[in-house]
């Protein structure tokens, strides 16, 4: 996971160097490095990844004390190398000091992209490395992909984190599916061999559920998804063909610099939708524009009807960083710092 921090604080530890982990040897206190299963195919490389991995960034000294810190989550196939990236981390940097990097399997980054499922660690490992350096708020700001990501990050790392939030989550609804969550038995993962994986005693228990620097202590969620697998528009169904096949992969890791993970989702992660609940009282943001090609306003109205959340429905708004005007970047950068 590559990381660059735009605008450092005024007395940083030593330990938040770009591409050093913070003590312990990982991005996240409590992390074992076995998030990424068996195999650990899918873990990132660099800037102190929550599953372990080393890597490298870049340091841009800046004139902003250090207070709060927004870390940039992107979207698929984007990177911190993207005009559109970096272009929100430069508007959002007049309003805090601004983390981006990019996901496992984009970029520069190593690893296989996950679509949303084990990236939640690389966001977790850059909240961490954030705090290390000395920020007294870290908040993040999803786009897209990315969006998704920080709703379940926000969740699963938050302070509703605990036993109500284990049962809220076991009997929460993906209302697009209209049917529950599949979540398999332990029984059956035991027959079937698996050992650390998703929803035994927690939502997602690979997670280092007493990881507080991982936290976020506000969240804002652009052109994000409400449920998995939607197909209701082209530029989706062009996208679940990129993901699903092996000559879309290929156009995914050579047209797009981006490399897919070839295996399906075992179990499916916990829903944006399903997430939402389990944020409070962490502040939540949900932005979305009236005509973004990739998902219909269906989605942020769920999203913000499933829990405490405000929600912005920007006029004339396209898809996640390319159609975010730097008007609305200020709004939203002054929002995370005062939320």
């Amino acid at each position: 996971m590559l990381v660059e921090a735009l605008h450092e604080p005024r007395a940083a530890r030593s330990e938040g160097e770009p591409g050093r982990r913070p003590e312990g040897g990982s991005g996240c206190s409590g992390c074992s490095g076995e998030h990424d299963g068996e195999d650990g195919e899918d873990r990132a490389d660099g800037g102190g990844g929550a599953d372990g991995a080393d890597g490298d960034g870049e340091r841009r000294p800046g004139g902003v004390a250090a207070g709060t810190a927004i870390v940039v989550a992107h979207g698929f196939t984007g990177s911190v190398d993207r005009p559109a990236v970096r272009r929100a981390a430069r508007v959002l940097a007049r309003s805090a000091a601004v983390v981006t990097f990019s996901f496992r399997g984009h970029g520069r980054s190593g690893g296989l992209s996950t679509v949303g499922d084990r990236e939640v660690l690389d966001l977790a490992a850059a909240v961490a490395w954030a705090r290390s350096l000395g920020y007294r708020r870290v908040v993040t700001a999803g786009f897209s992909m990315g969006g998704s990501v920080a709703l379940r990050h926000a969740a699963l790392y938050g302070a509703a984190y605990g036993g109500a939030a284990r049962e809220r989550s076991a009997a929460a609804v993906d209302a697009g599916a209209g049917a529950p969550e599949r979540r398999p038995t332990a029984d059956a993962r035991r027959r079937r061999g698996e050992r650390r994986r998703p929803y035994a005693s927690a939502p997602e228990p690979w997670l280092a559920a007493d990881a507080r620097e991982c936290r976020t202590d506000a969240v804002a969620a652009v052109s994000a998804p409400a449920r998995w697998y939607y197909r209701g528009t082209a530029p989706m169904r062009r996208l679940h063909w990129v993901v699903t096949r092996p000559v879309g992969r290929l156009v995914g890791r050579y047209g797009l610099r981006t490399r897919i993970h070839p295996r399906d989702w075992d179990p499916v992660p916990l829903s944006p939708v399903a997430a939402v609940p389990l944020i409070a009282p962490t502040p939540l943001l949900i932005v979305h524009g009236d005509r973004d090609p990739y998902f219909p306003l269906d989605h942020p109205r769920m999203l913000a009807a499933a829990g405490p959340s405000e929600l912005w429905l920007e006029p004339g708004m396209g898809h996640a960083e390319n159609a975010v005007g730097d008007v609305l970047l200020g709004r939203l950068g002054d929002w995370l710092v005062r939320a």
